[in-house]
């Protein structure tokens, strides 16, 4: 079993509305943070394996991806992958972006 998780994040200014896929596509884990750095890096350091994360550009993308940056060598940015697209459009239609 691969311990590959794909991890999209929607950024707003007051909260992250995030899904977790595994390899096999199955939604693991749903999640609504606080936008702040230490609450993003609490969350990243409860998850385990190989972590490919894409969210989309904006206002907040650079702060984001700084933040993120230090969590590990498990983390990659994919930022074209279509299983992470996938996961934004999960979010979306479940309505966590009007959160």
């Amino acid at each position: 079993m691969s311990s590959e998780k794909y991890i999209g994040l929607d950024v707003h200014q007051a909260t992250i509305s995030v899904a977790v896929k595994d390899s096999t596509g199955k939604l693991v884990m749903e999640s609504i943070l606080e936008t702040k750095a230490a609450t993003i890096l609490e969350f990243f350091a409860g998850l385990r394996g190989t972590l490919s994360v894409t969210f989309e550009e904006g206002t907040s993308a650079a702060w984001l991806s700084s933040c993120i940056r230090g969590v590990g060598p498990g983390l990659r940015g994919s930022p074209t992958s279509s299983t992470c697209r996938n996961i934004l459009s999960t979010l979306r239609g479940k309505g966590f972006s009007r959160l």
